[in-house]
């Protein structure tokens, strides 16, 4: 299933802008919306993890292709740069390019995974689509990014935590294959933004003091009051706008957002499991791909966790897995335990 990184709520709220000079960006949030409810209308199999004899002993090199959509919504588009290839000159296809490349690096260097599949998938992007897209998404196969309307949103490839959010979600459909609907869909969108800020922190070799726990930054046109997406650190502080109004994400179960929008909501409530990381990773300090992203990794790769899993669930895994990996009473173990409480999910 198509996974977007500009929540379904936001388009809406920009959607409904009527003043002459948003009409350009109302229209192009209208026609976002329709082209992601159409995208997730089609199912898809579940994607069956790697063999164990497709997998090589060390990751291998990545194996990227950028394509250029030149504005119209025809994938993949045409070839611009292949892997080994000296940049291009443009900014889209150019940071499309490393950041695909950061990405595989952060999984091949720290988890020792091959690429998405743990199989050596080669990596495909296609910037430029569509005509003031305001959205990045992963199709299943493909990263996909738009140009924005020049208004709300930049280009989606200005932020490495936006690509590697999406091809995170790659990694979840290779591994847990978590339902994109409700507390599953939220871990799923979690998973996304944790492993979107370890790729960013680790290209940048950022300490969890030093980085600044946001999905999304530099998205945002200067004309919007907020700066980013998400917040990791704050859940519900990222933006509060006129046009946007105000984050809504809650930062515990004590503000748990029960809807039927945004398929149970999945951009939403998934602020919750995105603070027990970051209360981990504050927690024992240092680089946050060290203990908290193995212990989330292992979480996500353990065979564990149900397609319909609950925070609950997901909170008890974690825990399983830190204690497997330093074991019980450790400081990760004891981190991951107060974290989950911090957030109010039970273990």
């Amino acid at each position: 299933m198509m996974c977007s990184i500009v929540p379904p709520y936001m388009l809406r709220r920009i959607a409904a802008q009527n003043e002459p000079r948003l009409r350009a960006v109302a229209r192009a949030a209208k026609e976002s919306l329709l082209h992601i409810k159409g995208l997730q209308a089609i199912r898809t199999a579940p994607v069956p993890a790697a063999s164990p004899s497709a997998r090589q002993a060390k990751p291998g090199p990545p194996k990227r292709t950028i394509f250029d959509a030149r504005t119209t919504e025809e994938l993949p588009g045409q070839l611009v740069r292949k892997e080994g290839a000296a940049p291009v000159g443009d900014a889209a296809a150019d940071e499309a390019y490393d950041g695909l490349g950061g990405t595989h690096r952060l999984y091949g260097e720290v988890f020792g995974r091959d690429s998405i599949d743990d199989a050596g998938l080669p990596l495909d992007a296609t910037v430029h689509y569509g005509k003031l897209y305001d959205n990045a998404f992963w199709n299943g196969s493909q990263m996909v990014f738009g140009d924005g309307d020049g208004q709300i949103f930049q280009r989606f490839t200005k932020s490495v935590s936006v690509i590697g959010h999406e091809l995170a979600h790659g990694v979840t459909q290779y591994t847990a294959n978590l339902a994109y609907r409700n507390q599953a869909g939220a871990l799923n969108e979690s998973m996304s933004d944790v492993f979107g800020v370890l790729v960013e922190q680790y290209i940048k070799q950022e300490s969890v003091e030093q980085a600044s726990w946001l999905i999304g930054q530099g998205l945002f046109t200067d004309q919007v009051q907020g700066a980013a997406l998400r917040s990791m650190k704050a859940p519900g502080t990222a933006y509060d706008d006129d046009i946007l109004g105000k984050d809504p994400q809650p930062d515990s179960m004590d503000s748990y957002v029960r809807t039927s929008a945004d398929n149970g909501g999945v951009h939403i409530n998934s602020g919750i499991p995105n603070r027990a990381f970051y209360l981990v990773a504050a927690e024992l300090g240092g680089k946050a791909w060290e203990a908290p992203g193995q212990i989330w990794y292992g979480t996500l790769t353990s065979g564990a966790l149900p397609a319909t899993c609950t925070f609950g669930k997901f909170a008890r895994t974690t825990l399983a897995t830190a204690g497997e990996l330093f074991g019980g009473g450790s400081p990760e173990h004891d981190a991951v335990r107060k974290a989950w409480d911090t957030v109010k999910v039970k273990v």
